[in-house]
Parts: C-alpha cells; sequence; structure tokens
C-alpha cells in the first residue's frame, strides 16, 4: 500500500460493511439476472437454450479459477484500488454485453465480467473480517454478503421480466448501470489504508498444498452441492409432485430467496454466539432431517411453504460460520483463503447439480431429497473428518511449542 492510503482515516467499520454489501448486490444482480433472461436470450438468437444456459458455465469456471489466482496476483495492491478495479472490468464487461450483437461475443465478456466479481467479492469479505471486531465478525461477513443473497431474491425475476419487456440486452445495461454509483460509493467513502495482510502466489501454492486447510475449504463445495441436488429440479418438484402452476412456482422460489436472506443474516448471529463449528454442524444436520422430505411429495401447501422457507433458512446460514471458520484456521493467508472458498462455491453448485442429473436418469424425480439427503450426511461427515483434522494440528502445535518453552 502507498503511504498516501495509510495516512487516511479509518471511518464507522459499519458504514464500510454497508457500501461492500452493495457492491455484492450488484455482483449478484449481474449474476442472476442473466439465469431468469436465458429462456429470452435463446429465442432472440434463435439458438437452443442449452447453448445460451453455457453462458452460466463460461461465468462459473472463469469465476472458480480466476478467483483465487487474480486475488494473489493483486495481494500486495491496497484494498480499495483493488475493489474498485474489479468494479470497473465488471460494469465494462456488462456494457460490452448490453451492445453485443451474438452469443459468441457473449461468452468472451461474461467471462470477463466474472473476473471483475472474482475479485470484488472475496477482497470484499476479507476487508469486512479484518475492519469489524472479532466477537461481531459473524455478523458482519453475513451482512457483506446480504447483498449476494437479496439479489438472488431480485435478480431471478428481475430478469425474466426486464427481457421480456425491454429485451435482453437491457438486462446486461441494468448491471453496467449499478456498478456506477458502486464506483463513487467506494472512490469517495471506503477509506485508503484498509489493512490487510497481503498475500501471493507462492501464498496460494502453500494453501492449495495445505490439505488441512483445503479439506476445510472443499466443505463448502460439499455443503452446497447437497442443497443444489434438489433446488436444481425444484420447479420440476413443483409442477410434477405438487401441481403447481406458475405463479405457485414463482411464490415457492421467493420464499426460497427470502429464506436465504433471513438464514445469510442468522448464521452470522449464530457464528458469533455458538461458534462457527458447532453452527455447521447443527446446519449439516438440520438438512438431513429436511431434504429426504422432498421424496414424499406431495404435502398439503399450508406445509410446503414453510418447509421451504425453513430449508432455505437452513441451507444458506452456513456462509458466515464458515467464513469465520476458514480465516481462524490461517489468518495469514485470509485473502487466498476467502478466494478459494468463493470457488468452492461455484464448484459446489456444479457438482451438486451434475449429481441431481445423474440420480434423476437412474432414479427418477422422488429419489432426489433422499439423495440430497444422503448428501448432507455425506456433508456432515467431511465436516467431521475436516474439524477433527484442524484440531489434530492445533494439538501438535501446542506440543510443540511447550517442546521449545522447556
Amino acid at each position: 500500500m502507498s503511504a498516501a492510503e495509510d495516512a487516511a482515516p479509518a471511518p464507522s467499520w459499519m458504514a464500510v460493511v454497508a457500501i461492500l454489501s452493495a457492491c455484492n448486490f450488484t455482483i449478484g444482480i449481474g449474476v442472476f439476472t442473466v439465469v431468469g433472461l436465458i429462456p429470452n436470450l435463446a429465442a432472440a438468437l434463435d439458438v437452443p437454450v442449452t447453448a445460451t444456459g453455457g453462458l452460466l458455465t463460461i461465468y462459473a469456471l472463469a469465476y472458480a479459477v480466476g478467483s483465487p489466482v487474480l486475488v494473489s496476483l493483486t495481494g500486495h495492491v491496497g484494498r480499495r484500488r483493488v475493489l474498485l478495479a474489479g468494479l470497473a472490468i465488471f460494469g465494462v464487461a456488462s456494457a460490452l454485453a448490453a451492445v453485443m450483437p451474438n452469443l459468441g461475443g457473449l461468452f468472451g465478456v461474461r467471462a470477463l465480467a466474472a473476473a471483475g466479481a472474482a475479485l470484488v467479492t472475496p477482497v470484499s469479505t476479507a476487508v469486512a473480517a479484518a475492519i469489524s471486531p472479532q466477537a461481531r465478525r459473524g455478523r458482519a461477513l453475513a451482512f457483506t454478503m446480504f447483498g449476494l443473497t437479496a439479489a438472488q431474491v431480485a435478480g431471478l425475476p428481475a430478469g425474466a421480466w426486464i427481457s421480456a419487456q425491454f429485451g435482453w440486452h437491457a438486462v446486461f445495461a441494468l448491471g453496467a448501470a449499478l456498478t456506477v454509483p458502486c464506483l463513487w460509493l467506494v472512490a469517495t467513502r471506503v477509506p485508503r489504508g484498509l489493512r490487510v495482510r497481503p498475500v501471493s502466489l507462492p501464498d496460494l501454492g502453500a494453501t492449495l498444498r495445505d490439505g488441512v486447510t483445503m479439506g476445510a475449504v472443499l466443505f463448502t463445495s460439499a455443503y452446497l452441492g447437497t442443497i443444489y441436488v434438489a433446488f436444481t429440479h425444484l420447479p420440476t418438484l413443483l409442477t410434477e409432485r405438487m401441481g403447481f402452476g406458475t405463479g405457485a412456482v414463482s411464490l415457492t422460489l421467493t420464499l426460497f430467496g427470502l429464506g436465504s436472506v433471513t438464514g445469510n443474516l442468522l448464521g452470522g448471529l449464530l457464528a458469533d454466539r455458538l461458534g462457527p463449528k458447532p453452527t455447521s454442524v447443527a446446519l449439516c444436520l438440520g438438512q438431513i432431517l429436511i431434504l429426504p422430505w422432498l421424496s414424499g411429495l406431495p404435502l398439503p401447501a399450508a406445509v410446503f411453504f414453510p418447509f421451504v422457507f425453513v430449508w432455505a433458512m437452513t441451507g444458506w446460514s452456513f456462509i458466515a460460520s464458515q467464513q469465520v471458520r476458514l480465516i481462524g484456521i490461517d489468518p495469514a493467508r485470509t485473502s487466498v483463503i476467502l478466494a478459494l472458498n468463493s470457488s468452492a462455491i461455484f464448484i459446489g453448485i456444479a457438482g451438486g447439480s451434475a449429481f441431481a442429473g445423474a440420480v434423476l436418469t437412474r432414479f427418477g424425480l422422488d429419489a432426489l431429497g433422499a439423495a440430497a439427503g444422503c448428501a448432507a450426511f455425506a456433508a456432515l461427515l467431511h465436516l467431521l473428518a475436516s474439524i477433527r483434522a484442524e484440531n489434530l494440528r492445533a494439538a501438535t502445535y501446542q506440543r510443540q511449542s511447550a517442546g521449545m518453552k522447556r
């Protein structure tokens, strides 16, 4: 960081976290509105839906690969500058997508947008963790990610509606427009001199070789994969097992989104009060109990709607507790670990969706809930093994330290 950055006064950490949350909302809108416009984009370009669906795949791959690499390459740059750069890249890519004439060009600019997002979200969480009081770290991380989960609620219907009313170009134009106030907020309200321990490519390499740390990071993939085993085909379950029409399907997805937002905030509170490890264990147990019910549909609507809300709330409560746990494992490499955690999110979504497809092909729709419950049990075993490895390493360090003191 430059001397000028170091000399700037620090603002209220809560104000900075609110700005970081707004930035993540913009990133989330740029992601989830694209999910909603896929059918309209396919019709407008006269291509199969599977072809336009590739925009989601290329974004996920570019983010998963790019996030830890880009965060490591920019480890010695001031965090405010990195946030500005990430937002600028995301905004320019979104603007280019708004004027792109064909699907091939969209693939390129969506990969570029993912590179910008791959800087913003992990850096924002690292900053939130660094500036917040330790006793409120879970809540600070939850509120930083609140923007992303809120965008999930708004983005899916917004993408479908805007593309139907104004064309698919308008969806990407919205993403570009939202980056402008975020750039202004970061440039004028986020102070210079935010102190986060710098990381580098050697730090990334060392983290990737650290079995204990990577075992903890990959719990994110295991847990999110569990959710997406069922969520990937939730609309099909709603229409074919619950007998829902378009309105009831939309209501269910909205309830799921609201549950996700609630769970994100609740998870931060639980992480601060119970600790990240007990919170994660409890949430795994909750998913083991909840998910198999999806194999017993139909349920009465008066039972099913609260069930969906509780499922989403418990499912998405894990984010803050997992981030707090990862920060505690190796504070010196917080930035790169959180970037790897962001990559693990997309790996989990892709893995859960792929497993769901295999279950659906082999065993049918009614097996999804039971399969998701089994995946939740596997995630719990992963978590317990990871915690045990972490505790064993900590005990080894303590014995070594005690021996050196003698």
